[in-house]
């Protein structure tokens, strides 16, 4: 049989031992991760008993999730399971990989191993059907990312990955999730969020892969193993950051070159933790994953001191104009036939357009948190939660100048961190509102922020009142790893309480809101669209068209283009927000 080998399996001098292993560079260990022989989903299946296809689609990338009913033995009766997989590729037999994959369409079938929205779909469906059928749904992870295509974004890729971890929040029977490879960013998060995580030893689990970080980071993509070495993406620094239950042994070497063991290793993990979870009485599910995700994600707390040090109420909303009706144009502004223009613009056609060049399109500025929280609330009624305020992010990588991003950070916004919170009102009825400032660290979601929507949800529960949340920025926070991605689900289990207790969740969607963001608190509750608002979705259009080699279309990811797609039901303009906000306070009420 013909194998693969990846380049340090070729030393002399490598041997497949915990010792060699460890000795990899982090780079290596990633390689290791996502080795094209190491056991995928379907490999696994072996160990589980009645095994029965179901949600079976022909839809473009639907096989990327593969869904099956099953059962473990057990002393007390079979286990009722609901198996929910990610196979990112056709087999782990590196010869009729390559035998598959010279078949016309076959790698076009597979995507790179990359789920799009059908995937997902698929998922959702499976979830449904398990609650409905009292099965454990288990959750197996394999994958490089979600689709990063114009295609899967007309699709809703960020709205179906954001169900998927509002189904597993709120689902009425137990959630497991393994990790049996490499689990990458919020193609893996969509299905991680569950009562308990495991990996496989040599997994890994990263928010971003190591050169796209090395690309941000550094200008270049040749410094990956700095980039995976810092950031701490093995499944064995996940464990010890908090962000995993358990590592499940691969006693006998690496899966690829040991299948077997790793599978017996496998099947013996999780059968125990099936037994536990199906223990649960069924009212506790709840409340313990409740209680689970409470303690996820680092932070700190800051002195008084501190924040007396930056704390200041800042905007970047465009004044008036004192003398006259206009301001200036923006350098270089052109129309669609590529003239230049120099006239300067309308203020108030330029407010009516929330800031956006009616010309070119040009966004000329993108407003502070304290600017939504003017326009969203009642003047003066927002005092921000003393549980909140002092919390700030923790440098729990020592990431390359990180504690420096956050000093300018603090300073630029006068934030101790991207998120703020605090109560309000909205025409006299009492709200909790959360705003974000795409100006602190292009409002990147991260750990203090999952921490801080949490509090501000149980504030929320206990006032009984309706929570706001504004939404922008551009994904999970790279400088925190994977801490930051895994703080997604936890704000999806914080809103579920509130949505569960009958209060309404209202999210403004501005500009940009993407990623982790999108695929979070974007994805959440009725979702009013920022009139004229752009780089809405999963994906940023930089790297679709990196990726793709074309060039997006002209309306992409604009609340134009997604109310065509059917996805912006919403659409306000900033003058109408706080009036539109009201409404639907108002009609919430009258329907309870």
């Amino acid at each position: 049989m013909k194998h693969f080998y990846l380049p340090f399996e070729k030393r002399n001098d490598f041997r497949y031992c915990p010792s060699c292993i460890e000795q990899l560079t982090e780079y290596e260990k990633y390689q290791l991760s996502f080795h094209p022989e190491r056991p995928k989903y379907l490999d696994y299946l072996d160990v589980f008993a009645d095994v029965t296809p179901c949600f079976e689609s022909s839809a473009h990338g639907a096989n990327l999730i593969q869904t099956h009913t099953a059962t473990l033995p057990s002393p007390s009766g079979p286990l009722r399971l609901m198996l929910i997989g990610q196979q990112s590729s056709p087999t782990s037999d590196f010869e009729q990989l390559q035998d598959m994959m010279k078949t016309n369409g076959t790698a076009e079938t597979w995507n790179q191993g990359m789920p799009t929205p059908a995937s997902y779909e698929r998922a959702l469906a499976a979830i449904k059907l398990a609650e409905k059928e009292q099965r454990l749904i288990i959750t197996i992870i394999d994958t490089p990312g979600a689709d990063p295509t114009e295609e899967a974004e007309a699709g809703g890729i960020a709205w179906k990955i954001g169900s998927c971890m509002q189904a597993l929040a709120e689902a009425t029977v137990p959630t497991l999730s393994v990790i049996i490879n490499r689990g990458c960013s919020g193609g893996a998060i969509a299905l991680t969020g569950c009562d308990r995580v495991l990996a496989m030893e040599y997994a890994t689990y990263l928010v971003i892969s190591p050169e796209a970080c090395s690309s941000i980071l550094f200008r270049t993509r040749n410094k990956a193993n700095l980039a995976a070495e810092i950031s701490q993406i093995t499944a064995r620094k996940a464990l010890q950051n908090g962000i995993l239950d358990e590592l499940i042994p691969e006693p006998d070497g690496p899966a690829h070159r040991f299948p077997e063991a790793a599978r017996q290793s496998f099947k013996k993990a999780v059968t125990r933790h099936a037994r536990e979870l199906l223990d649960i009485p069924r009212a506790e599910i709840f409340p313990r994953r409740v209680e689970r995700w409470r303690r996820i994600g680092q932070w700190e707390t800051l002195s008084e001191q501190t924040i007396a040090g930056f704390e200041q109420r800042k905007s970047r909303l465009i004044q008036p104009p004192r003398n006259g009706l206009f301001i200036k144009r923006h350098d270089n502004c052109r129309n669609e036939d590529q003239r230049r223009i120099y006239d300067p613009v309308l203020y108030s056609q330029l407010l009516h357009e929330n800031f956006v060049c009616p010309d070119c399109r040009y966004r000329y500025t993108r407003l502070s948190a304290w600017d939504y929280i003017d326009l969203a609330l009642d003047e003066g009624s927002f005092r921000e939660h003393a549980s909140t305020r002092l919390l700030g992010d923790k440098d729990i990588l020592s990431f390359p100048d990180y504690a420096e991003k956050l000093d300018e950070a603090r300073q630029k916004t006068g934030l101790a961190a991207a998120c703020i919170t605090g109560n309000g009102t909205v025409e006299q009825r009492q709200v909790v509102f959360c705003a974000t400032d795409f100006g602190f660290l292009g409002g990147s979601f991260c750990m203090s922020t999952g921490e801080k929507i949490w509090l501000a949800c149980q504030e929320a529960l206990e006032r009984r009142a309706p929570i706001i949340l504004q939404a922008s920025g551009g994904g999970a926070r790279m400088h925190e790893g994977c801490s930051s991605m895994v703080s997604i689900p936890k704000i999806h289990v914080a809103l579920s309480r509130v949505e569960k207790a009958g209060l309404q969740v209202i999210t403004i969607i501005t500009d940009p809101t993407l990623g982790g963001v999108a695929i979070g608190i974007g994805s959440r509750g009725v979702r009013l669209f920022e009139h004229r608002a752009a780089n809405i979705g999963f994906s940023g259009k930089r790297v679709i068209e990196q990726y793709t080699g074309k060039k997006t279309s002209r309306d992409f990811q604009t609340t134009g283009w997604l109310q065509q797609k059917g996805f912006a039901r919403h659409i306000v303009r900033l003058e109408t927000l706080k009036q539109h906000i009201g409404r639907l306070i108002g009609e919430h009420e009258r329907a309870s």
